[in-house]
């Protein structure tokens, strides 16, 4: 019997990262504020207006966060093969080496090894691709990777933010509040951490009960603090 092989990769991490980041801390940050406030105040209206200020303001920091991380991976990734490609140039026996001494790596013998570098080095463009990702370990980043980070980390909160405030907005008094919404997050907590670790390959049962228990320490800290402040 013929059996189709067909390989199963996660090809979008970068994607799935900056899921992560932007859900995770928008279902922690606001709802801990929330639960902090809902011990200090006694009307829901001022825990709903510091929580959308929250959230907003929150999106717009880990959006432009993930912004300026993704324009410095750029940035890093064109310096470094500008370098490559002044080394490939001034400095050829040496990088050949370095090609040759990575083939090596590999269990490839000395004779084997010169062909590669030979055949290699007569396309600068391969070589220096070639050595930007054996011998620096950098894979040229997305054009538009900084955009889609902003992007996709900014909505990510902004949808992890509103779960657990939307409590405040179903509820008549911050005690009620709090308790539907420590329910509410509490779910959405588990249920993230488990698609989380089924999409990364971690124990799924294991990662959720991590990120849900992540979410109500921060809570609990935050709603001790503000009690005994008040």
């Amino acid at each position: 019997m013929n059996q189709t092989h067909q390989e199963k990769h996660l090809k979008s991490s970068a994607f799935i990262s900056d899921i992560v980041i932007g859900m995770s801390d928008g279902l922690t940050v606001p709802f801990a504020l929330a639960a902090g406030l809902s011990g200090a105040v006694q009307h829901n209206t001022i825990i709903i207006t510091a929580g959308l200020a929250e959230i907003v303001a929150g999106c717009i920091a880990m959006g432009l966060g993930g912004y300026l991380a993704g324009k410095t991976e750029q940035e890093h990734y064109q310096s470094e093969k500008l370098r490559e490609y002044n080394e490939v140039e001034h400095f050829r026996a040496e990088e050949l080496q370095e090609v040759k001494d990575i083939f090596a790596g590999y269990g490839i013998d000395e004779q084997g090894q010169t062909i590669l570098a030979n055949q290699l080095a007569k396309d600068k463009t391969k070589w220096v691709d070639f050595m930007m990702k054996f011998e620096l370990g950098l894979e040229e980043p997305d054009i538009n990777r900084a955009r889609n980070s902003a992007l996709t980390i900014g909505i990510a909160y902004c949808v992890g933010g509103l779960l657990p405030l939307s409590a405040y907005f179903l509820t008549s008094d911050p005690h009620s509040g709090l308790l539907l919404s420590a329910i509410i997050t509490t779910c959405c907590l588990f249920i993230f951490g488990y698609f989380k670790s089924q999409v990364t390959g971690q124990p799924a049962l294991k990662g959720a009960i991590k990120v849900t228990a992540i979410g109500l320490i921060a809570a609990a800290a935050a709603f001790g603090i503000a009690r005994l402040i008040s």
